[in-house]
Order: C-alpha cells, then sequence, then structure tokens
C-alpha cells in the first residue's frame, strides 16, 4: 500500500489486537474488501484513540497538538483496498459512497479528477462552526481507501492531523516574498 502508516496508527493497530473496538460498518466497504487482495482496516474508536495518544509525548509541540485534538474526536476509521487488476470495483461501488454522503449536513468540499484515473475526494459534516466530521474517498484504478474522522474538528485544526493516523501529508503552501519596491 502507498500510504505510510505513523506512530500512533502502529501503536493503535497493536493495541487493537489486545482491545476490541466498536464495530465499524459502512454499506458497501464489505463488498469491495471480498474483491480486494490486500486489505488494511484501521479502526481506532474514542477509548483507542485514548489508549494510543497516551504514547504521544508532551514535550514535543507537535505530538502535544494532535494529542490534544485526539482527545475529541469519536473515532479514526481507514479501509483501504488494494485489487489485483484494473475494474474489480466498480463506478456504481463508489458512488454508493456519494450517496451515502448526501444526507442533511454534508457537504462535498474538495474534488480532485486526474486523467490517469486517480480522484480524491473530500467531504465534511457541518456542526455549528466546526466540523462534526470528515471523510476522505481516495480512488484509484486498483486502490480504494475511505478515511472517515468522527467528532468535532476546528477546520484549522485539519492541518495538525497532517501526516498522522493514516491522514495523508498536507502541504502548506509557502508564504509569498515580498516585493521590494525600487
Amino acid at each position: 500500500m502507498k500510504q505510510p502508516f505513523l506512530k500512533l496508527i502502529m501503536v493503535g493497530l497493536s493495541l487493537s489486537c489486545l482491545f476490541a473496538g466498536e464495530e465499524f460498518k459502512i454499506p458497501g466497504l464489505e463488498k469491495m474488501a471480498a474483491r480486494a487482495k490486500e486489505k488494511v482496516e484501521v479502526t481506532l474508536d474514542q477509548s483507542m484513540l485514548q489508549l494510543a495518544s497516551g504514547c504521544l509525548s508532551k514535550d514535543d509541540p507537535d505530538e502535544a497538538k494532535v494529542k490534544k485534538l485526539v482527545a475529541k474526536l469519536k473515532g479514526i476509521y481507514v479501509r483501504s483496498f488494494e485489487f489485483s487488476k484494473d475494474g474489480e470495483y466498480s463506478a456504481s461501488d463508489v458512488e454508493s459512497f456519494r450517496t451515502q454522503l448526501k444526507q442533511p449536513g454534508w457537504s462535498r468540499i474538495v474534488g480532485v479528477k486526474s486523467v490517469d484515473g486517480e480522484n480524491t475526494e473530500i467531504y465534511v459534516l457541518k456542526s455549528g462552526e466546526q466540523l462534526g466530521g470528515l471523510v476522505v474517498l481516495a480512488i484509484e484504478p486498483k486502490q480504494f481507501t475511505f478515511v472517515h474522522i468522527e467528532g468535532p474538528i476546528n477546520p484549522e485544526d485539519l492541518s495538525e492531523l497532517s501526516g498522522h493516523m493514516g491522514i495523508p501529508e498536507i502541504v502548506k503552501p509557502k508564504a509569498k516574498a515580498e516585493k521590494k519596491e525600487d
């Protein structure tokens, strides 16, 4: 699989062998999983997040920010499936997830389509002045990844999760250099 799993994911996975987490089911994921040659399933419910965040350092500023953010979350769920060949899952399989995300409160905020078939979509659940959840669909010809972050998230805190718990690194744009006047 292409996605890097950082320290917290590994801790969460090892702890999940010891403690049973809540069942996470999204209609359609089991159908895809049955056809996949390789599956990655990460289930970090609220209790698992709390246990795993205990491994983060309070002294490291980045880890301390992630620890604070994770304390508010209800869960992080990742399902990633790799297939042997193109076409082992269909556009209608993906459309079933999009349909579920058309419920009230959910909005698609990012849609990236490339000519090589690698597409990414991000959906958010608005809850007052914060987000109540986030879903990422990463769609490739031979791979499908579903990420669900459940719980209150301030939009400005989203970048703090970047590169942690299986969430891809978000590259922040560099500040434009000020032009010097002659």
